[in-house]
Order: structure tokens, then sequence, then C-alpha cells
């Protein structure tokens, strides 16, 4: 039997965790390659695997199923939950379905806001507005919960310092870690630890590493974290744009350097983005399982 962790306690036992994130497909019908890459990629023994929840809900079902197979792989899932659209009787069902099967760890987010929303529409019948308003509610049910936060700020912040008070709002509901959105200059994130720790943010903080193997994939990364892109990571793109071999190894290299100097300076968890790719993430563990292993006083995997 499957005896599910809170993640909370596997960040407090080590010195540093790693994890993954998947998102459920679109369409019903690719359920099962997602689902079988959610296995796959439980082989790799990561210390948890987040799954997101599509816009408006519209794969909640999928979020729900693909968490469960996670843990009865034997690895912690982190639900992803969105206020965005949704009512107090749906939130309500959606957090019943999570505890009926098992899942004890919650990403509580706001969620992005429709773009096909009218003027008039109320995008938050709950009258849960903030992810700092759905937190409370997920605390109340038991949950470990975790929250998201943007190294850059939130592309919706007015500056730097709106933005940590809003993110002090949040773990002050209740919240027991974060996780960042994406970067890919880490002195962003020494930056943004600082400020943290000024402001008596004290949770843990799990890095968000997104590998970059297409170098297409560059100004949608920039849309969704507001990330700023290295000299050196535009340089990569440039050279390689058209080697997609050579371009994939360089990101898979990139985002192994960037780990590295984290864990070097003691960043206690990353969390990589693997875009349902199982292969790259198995790469990039391979380049750090004994980094990760010294650090731990743990033996690395053959």
């Amino acid at each position: 039997m499957i005896f599910p962790m809170k993640i909370i306690d596997k960040i407090n036992e080590k010195k540093v965790t790693v994890s993954f994130e998947i998102f459920p497909p679109k369409k019903q019908d690719a359920f099962d390659s997602v689902k079988n890459t959610a296995i796959e990629l439980t082989s790799l023994s990561p210390d948890f695997i987040s799954i997101t929840y599509g816009a408006g809900g519209s794969t909640q079902s999928n979020t729900a199923e693909l968490a469960a197979a996670v843990e009865n792989a034997g690895t912690a899932a982190l639900a992803h939950l969105t206020c965005v659209r949704s009512t107090r009787e749906q939130l309500t069902e959606s957090i019943g379905t999570f505890k009926s099967k098992g899942i004890q760890n919650i990403l509580a987010l706001r969620g992005d806001f429709p773009r096909d929303a009218s003027e008039d529409e109320n995008v938050f019948p709950s009258g849960l507005v903030h992810a700092s308003d759905l937190v409370p509610v997920l605390k109340d049910a038991g949950f470990c919960v975790g929250g998201a936060c943007y190294p850059e700020s939130h592309p919706e912040s007015a500056n730097r310092d709106d933005d940590i008070e809003l993110l002090k709002k949040k773990v002050d509901a209740g919240v027991d870690f974060l996780t960042t959105q994406m970067f890919f200059d880490n002195d962003m994130l020494y930056s943004f630890l600082y400020r943290l720790q000024s402001a008596g943010i004290r949770v843990p903080v799990i890095a968000g590493i997104m590998p970059i193997t297409n170098a297409n994939q560059v100004s949608r990364m920039i849309d969704l974290s507001n990330a700023y892109i290295p000299r050196k990571l535009l340089s990569i793109c440039d050279r390689f744009r058209n080697s997609p071999n050579a371009m994939r190894q360089a990101g898979i290299a990139y985002a192994t350097d960037q780990i590295i100097d984290l864990i070097s300076n003691g960043v206690r968890g990353i969390h990589i983005y693997t875009m349902n790719k199982p292969d790259i993430a198995r790469e990039i563990v391979r380049n750090v399982d004994s980094i990760v292993a010294a650090v731990n006083g743990e033996s690395a995997a053959k």
C-alpha cells in the first residue's frame, strides 16, 4: 500500500530536493500517453511530481487522475488548483476528489486571467480572487500547500515591492513552500531570495528550471514568466536554431550548469519543467545525480 507524503516533510528531511512538472493533455485521446510519461518520470525517483491545471479548470479531471497515478507509483504528487472560473461548489468538489484519491499536496493558484472573458463576466464566482484566498481553504482541508512566485516579479505587478508584498500575504495565509517560475539567470534568483529574506519570508523556495531545447521556446518563455534571457542563452539559440540535436544538447547543458550553480550556492530545491519530455529530464538528472547525492549524504543511483 502506498502512503503519500507531504512535500514539506520531504523538503525538511533533505538538503536538496529534485522534482518535475508535467501537464495534462488537452485532448482526452492523449491521456494514456501523458500518464505513461508520468510513470516514466517516477522511475527517476523525484521527490515529487507537479501536475498542472488547465485554463479555467479545463483539464481538472485529468489533473486528479494523473496525480493519483503518480501517487500509486510511489511518488508524491503536487496537484495544481486555480480560482479562475470556479464556483465554491466546484472548488469543494475538486478538493473532495483530490482527497478521495489520496492527494496530500496542492499548489494554490489564482490562474491566468482568461483572454476570452467578457467585460461583464465574473471570472471569480467563488469570491476567491487571489491564491492567498484559496490557501486557507486548502489548509483547513488538511493539505500541504505550495505557492508560486516570480523571481523577476509577476507580469501584472506594479513593481517589485508590490510583488513581494502580495507574495508575503500568500505566505502569511499558510503556504508551506514556494516554487519559482522559470528563470535563466541565477543572479535573478539570488537577488529575489535576498528580497524575500528582507521581507521576512522564510518558507523554503524551490527553483524552477526550464531546459530550452528548441530556440522557438524563448519568446514563449518571456511571455510566461517575464524572464530575462542572458546573452549566453541567446547566443546558443542563435547559433543552433537550425540544428535540433545541437540545440537540444546545448539546452540541456545550460540547464545543468544552472542547477549545479544553484545547488553549490545552497538552493534547497530544483524543479524541472519537463514539457512532458522524460528523456530530457533523464539526461539532466544523470548529469547532476552524484552532486545531489553528495549534498544529501546519499549514494548516487547507478
